[in-house]
C-alpha cells in the first residue's frame, strides 16, 4: 500500500500586501512524525499568494519523500481548501498559476484537502511566522531556527555589541532557556561488532569485548572532562549498561534504566552479517531496506516500530530532565533514528549514517519544539 503523508500548510502577511513567508510541515500519518519542513520570506505579497506557496512547498516536500504517496493537505484558509478541492473558481490572476502548479505536484485523484481550525495549524503557522521573522532580519529562513531568537535579533539596536562572550558546547543556554541535550553514546565493541554482524535486543545479549571495556574507559575519560553530563541513562542490554556504569563510576552519577533505548529485535538475523542474511533470506532483505515498516525475517522490529519506540522514550526523558545535559547509552538504530527525527530526515537516511562503537553525538531541545544536532559520530577520544 502507499504510504500516505499529511500536508499542512500556512501564510501568512503583515500588511497584506506586507512582508509575507509561508510555512509547511509534511507528516507521516501512521507514525506522527514530522517528516519535512519547509519555510521562505517571500518579501511583499499577500495572504493568500502565502498560503498557495506554502501548500506548493508541502507537496514537493512530500513529492520528494514519497512520489507515490497519498496526500491529505490540512489548511486553515478556506480559500485554498476550497479552490482547490473544485468547488469554488478560482477567479485572481495571481491565484491560477499558484493553483496549477499545486495541481501539477501529484496526480488530483491522489490528494484530498480538509479545512482546520488556526488552533490546529500551529506548527505551519510556526514556521511562517519565523519566515517572515527571518525576512526581517534580513536572512532567509533556516531549519531549526528559533521565532525567538529571530525576533530578538530583529529588536536589538543596531550598532550594539555583547557584553560577554556566549557559553558554548553541548550544554551552552538557548534563546528559549537551557535546552534538554542528550549526548548519545554507542556502546563499546563486542565480539560481534567487529565482524558487522545483526546485534540487536532479541539476540545473545553479548558483554563488551576486551577492546570495548578500553572505548568505555576512554569515553568516560573524555566525558569527564567536559563536566556537563549530569545524569545517565542507559538501554537495558548488557552492553550498554557495562559501559554505563564504567562512565558513571568516573563521573560520580547512577545509571536509569530506558527500555525505549534498547536496539531493534533483528528477528532471525540476529547474529548473521549482512552477506548470510542477503544469502539466506533475500526477498525478506530487499523488502527492509525498501520499507520502514517491514520487519525482519522471524518477526523482528521495523524501523518504523523502532521510531515510535525512540520518540516515545524521548519525550519522556525531555520531560523528566528538562534543561538538563543526558548521557543516553544506546545502540546503533536509537542515535540514528533520533538524528533522523531531529533532523526531519527520511527514513532511509538511517543506511548513510555512520556509527561507530563508542562514538559521540549529540541533539540539543528546546523549548519551542525545534531541535539541534551538535555532534554526529564524534570518535576523538578513542585512541
Amino acid at each position: 500500500m502507499p504510504r500516505t503523508f499529511i500536508v499542512e500548510a500556512d501564510g501568512g502577511s503583515r500588511g497584506n500586501p506586507g512582508p509575507a513567508g509561508y510555512g509547511a510541515v509534511v507528516i507521516d500519518s501512521e507514525t506522527g512524525e514530522t517528516l519535512a519542513e519547509a519555510a521562505e520570506y517571500l518579501g511583499t505579497a499577500t495572504n493568500n499568494v502565502a498560503e498557495y506557496r506554502g501548500l506548493v512547498a508541502g507537496l514537493r516536500a512530500a513529492h520528494a519523500l514519497d512520489p507515490e504517496a497519498e496526500i491529505r493537505v490540512r489548511m486553515d484558509s478556506k480559500l485554498v481548501v476550497e479552490q482547490m478541492s473544485g468547488r469554488w473558481k478560482i477567479k485572481h490572476p495571481d491565484m491560477q498559476p499558484l493553483a496549477a502548479t499545486a495541481k501539477a505536484v501529484f496526480p488530483p485523484d491522489r490528494v484530498t484537502y480538509e479545512w482546520i481550525p488556526r488552533a490546529q495549524n500551529k506548527h505551519a503557522d510556526r514556521l511562517a511566522n519565523e519566515a517572515m521573522d527571518a525576512g526581517a532580519a534580513g536572512r532567509q529562513w533556516e531549519p531549526g531556527a528559533s521565532r525567538a531568537a529571530l525576533a530578538a535579533e530583529v529588536r536589538e539596536p543596531a550598532g550594539a555589541t555583547a557584553t560577554a562572550t556566549p557559553p558554548s558546547g553541548w550544554a551552552a543556554p538557548a534563546d528559549l532557556g537551557a535546552p534538554t541535550t542528550f549526548v548519545l553514546l554507542r556502546h563499546g565493541e563486542t565480539a560481534l561488532t567487529p565482524e558487522k554482524r545483526f546485534s540487536g535486543s532479541g539476540g545473545s545479549d553479548p558483554e563488551l569485548s576486551e577492546a570495548g571495556r578500553l572505548q568505555a574507559r576512554e569515553a568516560a575519560a573524555a566525558l569527564a572532562v567536559r563536566g556537563t553530563v549530569q545524569a545517565i541513562v542507559s538501554s537495558p542490554l548488557r552492553r550498554c549498561r557495562e559501559t554505563a556504569e564504567t562512565i558513571a563510576a568516573r563521573l560520580g552519577l547512577d545509571v536509569r534504566i530506558e527500555d525505549g533505548l534498547r536496539e531493534t529485535d533483528f528477528g532471525a538475523w540476529e547474529g548473521l552479517t549482512f552477506s548470510e542474511v542477503r544469502e539466506r533470506y533475500p526477498e525478506d532483505l530487499n523488502a527492509w531496506l525498501a520499507s520502514a515498516k517491514a520487519e525482519p525475517t522471524g518477526g523482528g522490529e521495523s524501523f518504523a516500530a523502532v521510531a515510535r519506540r525512540v520518540a516515545q522514550a524521548r519525550d519522556r526523558l525531555q520531560a523528566r530532565y528538562a534543561g538538563k545535559t543526558v548521557l543516553l547509552v544506546t545502540h546503533v538504530t536509537p542515535v540514528k533514528t533520533l538524528v533522523r527525527l531531529a533532523l526531519g530526515a527520511p527514513p532511509e537516511s538511517l543506511f548513510r549514517m555512520e556509527l561507530s562503537a563508542a562514538s559521540l553525538s549529540a541533539i540539543a531541545y528546546y523549548a519551542d519544539g525545534n531541535a539541534s544536532l551538535r555532534l554526529l559520530n564524534d570518535t576523538s577520544h578513542l585512541r
